[in-house]
């Protein structure tokens, strides 16, 4: 029957794999990639050395030398590796010079204190570790260069929210950006929303212009009579009842006129995106002007008369 005496004390560091020989826990694995070197170490007590073989994937079932798979462990082909006096023993496995090529797969090291390969450790104190071996892969690095936006708007000043967060006012530079596409808005009173995704390329600068439309509400005037000529704004915006568009958002000022009517004017505040209604009525114009012109006439008609008598009587004294 196996004696297992724990003649190996374990530890680990980076690939270095320190073996619990005799140990009933489970051995640890190391992950590799073939061409690496693997760094094992351990104790060993009452023997001056310790005898290393490997199976695994395509090999010998008896196992084979760690530092060359064409010796066969059933054939005394053994890494041996010396016990120092404080009963350690440390051995730099290169999984690329074999004296052959190893599969990918998972291996078994054996490390045992004699010279016993594994048809013949029933005679034996071993211990074992698990090594995966893959094929090597190249990464890269690559360093991110941020880019940057440079954000106009027409008319200027208009507000930037970018996600959530409000950057600032047009014109805009916004640097040190991580390569994307992000979400921007641009605000300004007065003016509609305007929003639209910006891409982010490493090392350059994204300019993006938005020209801003205004934010414009209507005015619906009728007048009474209807038919009355209607200015907004001093513009001509044609007879009455009629639909006044595209006004931005504010005061306006709207005149109706009609012949024979005094003119009407009325202040009409516009709220973007609302049409106001607005009806203005027309008084009848004053007739107090013809009444005066014809009182005058009959005022100045006795005036002619007298002043034609006297221009007779005076013609009459000269013939007498």
């Amino acid at each position: 029957m196996q004696s297992h005496y724990p003649a190996f004390r374990s530890c680990m560091l980076a690939l270095a794999c320190v073996l619990l020989i005799f140990g009933a826990s489970a051995a640890p694995t190391i992950q590799a990639s073939v061409g690496d070197i693997v760094p094992l170490s351990g104790y060993s007590y009452g023997s001056y050395n310790v005898y290393l073989f490997l199976t695994g994937p395509n090999l010998p079932a008896n196992g084979v030398a760690l530092n060359d798979i064409s010796k066969r462990a059933d054939q005394g082909g053994f890494t041996i590796v010396p016990v120092d006096s404080d009963n350690h023993w440390s051995y730099k496995w290169g999984t690329g010079s074999l004296g052959g090529r190893l599969d990918d797969g998972t291996y078994t090291i054996w490390v045992v204190n004699g010279p016993n390969d594994r048809s013949r450790l029933s005679q034996a104190d071993y211990s074992t570790i698990s090594v995966t071996l893959g094929q090597p892969s190249i990464s890269i690095d690559t360093i991110q260069v941020p880019g940057s936006m440079d954000l106009r708007s027409v008319p200027d000043g208009a507000s930037v929210m970018m996600g959530e967060q409000y950057k600032g006012k047009t014109p805009l530079v916004i640097a040190d950006l991580t390569p994307g596409t992000y979400d921007v808005v641009f605000s300004q009173f007065g003016y509609q929303k305007f929003s639209t995704r910006v891409p982010v390329e490493s090392g350059r600068i994204t300019e993006v212009t938005a020209t801003l439309v205004p934010d414009t509400g209507a005015i619906a005037v009728s007048s009474v009579p209807a038919n009355a000529t209607v200015l907004v704004d001093g513009q001509n915006a044609g007879t009455a009842p009629v639909l006044a568009v595209n006004l931005t958002g504010g005061n306006h000022t709207v005149a109706v006129s009609l012949d024979g009517y005094l003119s009407g004017e009325q202040t009409v505040a516009v709220i973007p995106g609302q049409t106001q209604q607005v009806t203005i009525g027309l008084s009848p114009a004053s007739p107090r002007a013809t009444v005066t012109t014809h009182a005058a006439a009959t005022a100045t008609a006795p005036l002619v008369a007298g002043f034609v008598a006297i221009l007779f009587l005076i013609q009459y004294i000269r013939r007498r």
